[in-house]
């Protein structure tokens, strides 16, 4: 075996390991999703868009849904980038309840990008999900002294809160 053989195996192994995940947000708020997508990669995953994707449709279409559907069950994760805009668009709901249906509760999760990550009046739906959040000091947070990082912080159950670092959660 070659060393761009072995090199070429090295590449296709390593990306078949990597936790992959559907990235589900709305199209015209690429400001937020570029930094989304840098702040996912550092943790060393494949994200998916759709619009990165060849195999997509070029006019929206039922094709367009039938892709969607496959992708978000072919990936391991599922993040909602939480934005607004994203919140009431039906694209990013519909992707949000197949999402539910194929990875509900340990492989989704909102990536809010709001100042209070509880507050979602009128889409109180979204409190039963999974959200990252961001802790920028040594804190006492859901009941036990955390440190400063990037957790997935679960709805609590019976009183009960469970907080995993989010580099945990990417790789389960």
């Amino acid at each position: 075996m070659t060393l761009s053989d072995s090199l070429r195996n090295f590449k296709n192994e390593s990306t078949y390991r990597k936790t992959k995940v559907f990235l589900s947000h709305k199209h015209d708020e690429k400001e937020y999703l570029e930094g989304a997508i840098s702040f996912l990669k550092s943790y060393g995953v494949d994200i998916y868009v759709d619009w990165q994707d060849d195999g997509m449709p070029k006019i929206t279409s039922g094709r367009t849904a039938v892709r969607i559907k496959e992708r978000i069950k072919e990936n391991h994760k599922f993040i909602l980038l939480a934005t607004e805009g994203a919140i009431n668009s039906k694209w990013c709901n519909w992707e949000l309840g197949l999402g539910d249906a194929a990875k509900y509760i340990d492989n989704i999760a909102l990536l809010p990008i709001k100042s209070d990550y509880n507050d979602f009046s009128g889409s109180e739906y979204l409190e039963v999900y999974p959200y990252i959040f961001n802790i920028d000091y040594y804190q006492f947070f859901k009941g036990d002294y955390r440190s400063q990082g990037t957790y997935v912080v679960y709805p609590s159950v019976n009183g009960k809160d469970r907080v995993i670092p989010i580099a945990q959660w990417l790789r389960n």
